[in-house]
C-alpha cells in the first residue's frame, strides 16, 4: 500500500508498505481522509522529537475492513472517526472517565508497518497518512454513514482538542468572556464551542487579519490583529478588564506570558499550543494572587467514545461547523502542496484524500 514516510529529513510517498494483521482487541481501518495538524509539522521541523522512519498523521476517518478476536464494536463496514487514545481501559484514569490521563495511552510507539524489511513507527498511536492502519478497537468510534468522512476526520483532533478544551477542561459557562489566541483549526473549534457554551464575548487574536471573517462565522464577537498595537490593552478593553478564559492555541514563552496578562481576577489560561521542549513559563508570582490559574489540556481532556458521537450530532443539527473548516482537499500525490500551503498559513484545515 501507499504511505507518506518521514525518514527524519523529508516526507516521501512510497509504495509497498505493509501493516500487520489486527490482533485481539484490534481493528484494521481503511483510511479515507486525514487532516494535517500542526503537530505533524512539529515532528518534521524537530519541535517534537520522534523516532524515524515514521508515518505521520493523527486526524483521520475511514472504514473498518477487518476485526481481531474479541471485537464486537466496531464492525466490518462501519464508518469510524479515529482517536489517538490507545488506552488500557482498566487503570484508575480510564475507569473514572479520564482517558487522556491513561499512562498507557501516552508515548505509544509501535512499529506496525514495514517497508522492504525495515520497521516503521506509528505516530500518536495512529498514522493516518497511509491507506490502512491497525488500531485498538476503542480508537475507532462508529459514526453515521451520512456524515462525509472528508469532514468527519477533523473531529479526531481539531474538534476533540479545541471543543473539548472548552466543554471538558475550562467548562465555559453562559455569560463568560473568552479569548482565543491563534485562529487555526484548533482555535476555530475553541471559538465555536465557546459560542455553543453561551459565552457572550469571544475575542479571536491572530497575526493574519484575513482570518477575521472566518472567526466571525464560527462565533467570534471581536477580532484583534496581533501585529497592530498593544494586544493586551485591546483585550482588557474588550473584556472590561480581563477575560474569564484565555485559550493559547499557539504556544511559546512570549505568547503565554501575554496571555496571563489578559486574564480577569479568577480567570484561567488553558494551554493548547505546543511549545518547544526547552520553553519555560515565566510570570510574576503576583499574577496568581487573585485566583488566576494555568491549566494544561491534553487532547481536550476528551472521552472520545462519548464525545465523538456528541460532536457528530452537533454537526448534523447545524450547531457545529465542520464543512467550513476544510479549506482545501489534496490527493495523496500532492502531499507536499498540502504541507506548503499549511506552512504558508493558507489553510484552516487541509484534508488529504486517500485513493479509493
Amino acid at each position: 500500500m501507499k504511505a507518506i514516510v518521514f525518514d527524519g529529513t523529508v516526507n516521501k510517498l512510497v509504495d509497498g508498505v505493509t501493516v500487520r494483521d489486527p490482533g485481539p482487541g484490534e481493528v484494521q481501518v481503511r483510511i479515507v481522509a486525514s487532516g494535517l495538524c500542526q503537530s505533524d509539522l512539529s515532528v518534521v521541523n524537530g519541535k517534537i522529537p520522534f523516532p524515524t522512519p515514521v508515518i505521520l498523521g493523527h486526524e483521520g476517518a475511514g472504514i473498518v475492513e477487518a476485526v481481531g478476536p474479541g471485537v464486537s464494536t466496531p464492525a466490518v463496514g462501519d464508518h469510524v472517526v479515529l482517536s489517538t487514545l490507545a488506552t488500557c481501559g482498566q487503570c484508575a484514569a480510564c475507569t473514572s472517565g479520564r482517558p487522556t490521563m491513561c499512562r498507557a495511552s501516552f508515548g505509544n510507539r509501535e512499529t506496525p508497518f514495514e517497508l522492504d524489511g525495515t520497521p516503521i513507527h506509528n505516530y500518536a498511536a495512529l498514522s493516518t497518512f497511509t491507506e490502512r492502519i491497525v488500531v485498538k478497537a476503542g480508537q475507532a468510534v462508529p459514526i453515521s454513514k451520512e456524515v462525509p468522512l472528508s469532514t468527519a476526520c477533523l473531529i479526531g483532533c481539531a474538534v476533540l482538542t479545541g471543543a473539548g478544551a472548552v466543554f471538558n477542561r475550562a467548562r465555559v459557562a453562559p455569560g463568560d468572556s473568552v479569548v482565543v489566541i491563534g485562529a487555526g483549526g484548533i482555535g476555530l473549534n475553541v471559538i465555536q464551542a465557546a459560542r455553543i457554551a453561551g459565552a457572550t464575548t469571544i475575542v479571536a487574536i491572530d497575526t493574519n487579519p484575513d482570518k477575521e471573517a472566518k472567526t466571525s462565522l464560527f462565533g467570534a464577537t471581536h477580532f484583534v490583529d496581533a501585529t497592530a498595537g498593544d494586544t493586551v490593552a485591546a483585550i482588557r478593553e474588550l473584556t472590561d478588564g480581563g477575560a474569564t478564559h484565555v485559550f493559547d492555541c499557539v504556544g511559546g514563552e512570549a505568547i503565554t506570558s501575554q496571555a496571563m496578562e489578559m486574564l480577569d481576577w479568577g480567570g484561567q489560561l488553558i494551554m493548547l499550543g505546543v511549545a518547544g521542549p526547552e520553553a519555560k513559563l515565566s510570570v510574576p508570582a503576583t499574577t496568581f494572587y487573585m485566583d488566576r490559574s494555568v491549566l494544561g489540556c491534553r487532547y481536550g481532556s476528551s472521552r472520545p467514545g462519548a464525545d465523538i458521537p456528541k460532536y457528530v450530532e452537533m454537526y448534523r443539527s447545524g450547531r457545529l461547523l465542520l464543512d467550513e473548516l476544510v479549506t482545501q482537499t489534496y490527493e495523496l500525490e500532492n502531499f507536499e502542496s498540502l504541507v506548503d500551503d499549511a506552512r504558508a498559513g493558507k489553510l484552516d484545515r487541509g484534508v488529504l484524500l486517500m485513493p479509493s
